[in-house]
């Protein structure tokens, strides 16, 4: 798939507010830090579509782009940042909770994993959630350029033997770098792909 445009649409503070359309939306989402932005930046080919920030737990809103003209790539914000008070987040659980389960337009959801950690409870919890309730996903492995590639198989390895205990069946998953564009035609790929199931 070509990236001919990327153009930012809308910033929604809950999932009702989001624009109204029959495309497919592509979510991307992850714990707070995880290299959200600079995959989104990275996928796309722009360098500056997603604002990338060294705060984490920057993103607060539902944040569609447009691309092609035919999809929406969806920035959701971080979840598991735990220098949020318990109220803010509730209400950021609340309003991934929604989107997730409720979006009728939402196709698949990207979940990004940072490779250079052991599963972290958080991830775990969400992933399970996410089985529980049927949600569409596929696992994006981020920040691959900082390790070995044979630590890197060996963690990816590690992580799916530990879903294996749960998931019957696993998700498909992506190895990425934002830093190297490791990832991005696989990804672009199997979205392309999902659209032209779509479009039958």
């Amino acid at each position: 798939m070509n990236i001919i445009s990327a153009e930012y649409k809308s910033s929604s503070p809950r999932a009702d507010m989001c624009p109204q359309s029959d495309m497919p939306e592509y979510a991307f989402i992850g714990r707070s830090n995880v290299g959200k932005s600079s995959l989104i930046n990275m996928l796309t080919g722009r360098s500056k579509l997603a604002k990338t920030s060294q705060t984490p737990g920057k993103t607060l809103l539902i944040n569609h782009f447009l691309i092609n003209g035919e999809w929406y790539l969806v920035d959701l914000p971080g979840y598991g940042y735990a220098q949020r008070g318990k109220r803010e987040m509730d209400k950021l659980k609340n309003l991934i909770e929604h989107y997730v389960l409720d979006r009728i337009q939402m196709t698949l959801l990207f979940v990004l994993i940072d490779i250079r950690h052991e599963p972290q409870k958080k991830d775990l919890d969400f992933l399970q959630f996410c089985g529980e309730n049927g949600i569409p996903i596929a696992l994006v492995f981020t920040k691959a350029d900082k390790l070995t590639r044979v630590k890197v198989r060996a963690n990816v390895e590690s992580y799916l033997d530990v879903l294996k205990e749960q998931w019957e069946e696993l998700p498909p998953y992506f190895v990425t770098s934002s830093e190297r564009g490791t990832g991005r035609e696989e990804m672009l790929s199997y979205i392309e792909s999902i659209n032209k199931k779509l479009n039958q």
